[in-house]
């Protein structure tokens, strides 16, 4: 097959090497890509919310299937814009994206099937004073999320009724643009997270993923501000047999019933973002794709032929496709650039070892400068992967390469999977 990449950042790496790796791709283009994507197919400059130009492209080069890696292309409808067109596209339709695209949606969606999540109501400046009211019924801490896509920044936790009031106050008054005309004011649940992944096919078949966890916040500790994701581990020790049994009986089977139920369009990848509440899991989000930097441990501990899934996905086939699963760990940590998540400074140069033999270096915010030189180009700026016996290992293993590469600034946190060791 002749595959189309959509995005640029560590997930996409991540994809493109799973694909690459797969007989039945026959090309693989990214676009746009970044300078590590380069080793897996052709990076293309082109924007993945340009539908126009992808539909120019996909003609042109005989393109067979287009793999959408972040959520923005999704949400704006490409799954729509090629329904008439042969090509085959992983992902959901518009409406169904709004799983992602709307936190008010997705709620409203688990209180129809019944899928156990936190209490919430959603907000807009016309009720602020209702807001506040119903933020003093709950305990602290107290959660804020703008109802739109605000690139993983529309969250807010605040400790004391009266801060989450004002934030309350200065999300609705435009904190995050449109993304916060609306707001979701949740209960705080207090438990241990994990991210599961599951491939449908929009007829009833479904594959669950390996599953991962992230650490969102720069911090050691986890403090600090949060981020795109410092790293990830897999699997997850308490998502033992008897966890996930209740996942897919309680979350993933009437999610997939739900879309199926609401005639909601869906081809691609669900992220359930789950909290286990002493042993019972709940979803705290749904997103629409892959999540990053889980995408980095989760396609090497997948065994099975990507392409055969995909495929089988965006041609409503699925069926008995197998996704089997490595039984090794697999540890990511991410070296960010000094700074991030605030300002940082980019275009410099990246040295070392970036092909060691113990590790795979997924590139995030990498470029290619006019000398030719491999420099920083993002706040997320390498993915370095590995495997182990143990996390232990694959831990270990990860930080020795990660030490091996070097450019100024360079950051990572040294406690990703601690809880685990």
């Amino acid at each position: 097959m002749k595959i189309l990449l959509l995005g640029s950042g560590g997930r996409e790496s991540a994809l493109a090497h799973k694909i690459s790796s797969s007989a039945r791709c026959e090309r693989l283009w990214i676009a746009p890509g970044n300078a590590g994507t380069a080793a897996y197919g052709d990076n293309v400059a082109m924007s993945p919310l340009d539908f126009d130009a992808i539909k120019a492209f996909v003609e042109s080069h005989g393109v067979d299937m287009i793999v959408v890696g972040n959520e923005d292309p999704l949400v704006a409808g490409i799954y729509d814009y090629f329904e008439e067109h042969p090509v085959l596209v992983v992902g959901p339709s518009r409406a169904a994206a709004a799983l992602e695209g709307s936190k008010d949606f997705a709620k409203a969606f688990m209180s129809r099937h019944g899928i156990p999540t936190a209490a919430y109501r959603t907000f807009t400046a016309d009720t602020l004073e209702e807001g506040c009211h119903y933020l003093a019924t709950l305990n602290p801490p107290y959660v804020l999320k703008a109802d739109g896509l605000a690139a993983g920044k529309g969250v807010l936790i605040e400790p004391t009724l009266e801060q989450a009031c004002r934030s309350l106050s200065d999300m609705l008054g435009g904190q995050f643009g449109k993304a916060s005309e609306s707001v979701v004011v949740e209960e705080f649940l207090s438990g241990i997270e994990c991210s599961v992944f599951v491939l449908t096919d929009g007829a009833g078949s479904y594959r669950i993923l390996p599953v991962a966890k992230d650490y969102k916040r720069v911090g050691e500790g986890d403090t600090g501000l949060n981020t795109g994701g410092m790293g990830a581990v897999s699997p997850v020790p308490f998502a033992d047999d008897a966890f996930m049994a209740k996942v897919e009986e309680r979350i993933v089977r009437p999610t997939i019933k739900g879309l199926l139920d609401e005639g909601l369009t869906y081809r691609g990848f669900i992220f359930l973002g789950l909290i286990s509440c002493e042993g019972e899991p709940k979803v705290i989000e749904y997103n629409v794709r892959m999540g990053d930097p889980e995408t980095e441990v989760v396609m090497p501990r997948l065994r099975s032929d990507l392409v055969d899934l995909l495929a089988g996905a965006a041609r409503g086939s699925l069926g008995d496709i197998p996704a089997e699963h490595d039984p090794r760990a697999a540890a990511t940590v991410i070296a960010v650039s000094g700074g991030y998540p605030g300002s940082y400074p980019k275009g410099l140069e990246i040295t070392g070892e970036l092909h060691p033999a113990a590790s795979t270096v997924y590139h995030a915010g990498t470029a290619t400068d006019a000398d030719g030189r491999l420099v920083t180009a993002g706040g997320r700026v390498l993915a370095v992967t590995s495997y182990g016996d143990t996390l232990a290992e694959a831990l270990a293993a990860s930080y020795a390469s990660l030490d091996d590469i070097h450019f100024d600034g360079k950051y990572a946190r040294r406690d990703i999977g601690h809880e685990f060791i």
